[in-house]
């Protein structure tokens, strides 16, 4: 994946070229990011995913850090940051929408189909054990350590 832009437009943009189609979520708790070893790709990155028809990035977020996670933060808790260009590839270039919060505590971690591990790591460190850091992720984590 490749970071295009980091864009800081109101949460409510609406856009026809790169749409809105997947969320992330840095979930910090005392200084340290979450993040989760994905499966299929084989890395460590922050926890989120695709936005589900009918559904906000804000409520998909929320959802997706409780599905791969477990951890439980409301959609209103979630503080809104920006939208990340991103390009896959051989897929269309597309935004997603990136939120920060603040743990007060951490519920244990079951793995599932998705998601192997998760580990609380500091911005900085090395990888973790298991596979390598998602760049772009990385970079977008250290931002949110920033606000």
């Amino acid at each position: 994946m490749r970071l295009l832009a980091f864009e800081r437009l109101p949460e409510e943009s609406e856009f026809t070229e790169a749409p809105v189609s997947y969320c992330l979520v840095a979930l910090r708790h005392e200084a340290r990011v979450l993040l989760v070893h994905d499966r299929g790709r084989g890395c460590w990155e922050l926890p989120g995913g695709g936005i589900e028809p009918g559904e906000t990035p804000r409520a998909a977020a929320a959802r997706e850090l409780r599905e791969e996670t477990g951890q439980s933060i409301s959609p209103a808790a979630l503080r809104f940051a920006g939208f990340a260009k991103t390009a896959f590839r051989d897929k269309p270039v597309m935004r997603g929408a990136l939120f920060h919060a603040e743990a007060a505590t951490v519920t244990p971690f079951t793995p599932n189909d998705e998601i192997t591990a998760v580990t609380w790591w500091t911005t900085g460190d090395p990888p973790p054990p298991g596979g390598p850091l998602q760049t772009v992720d990385v970079f977008l984590a250290e931002l949110m350590r920033e606000e």
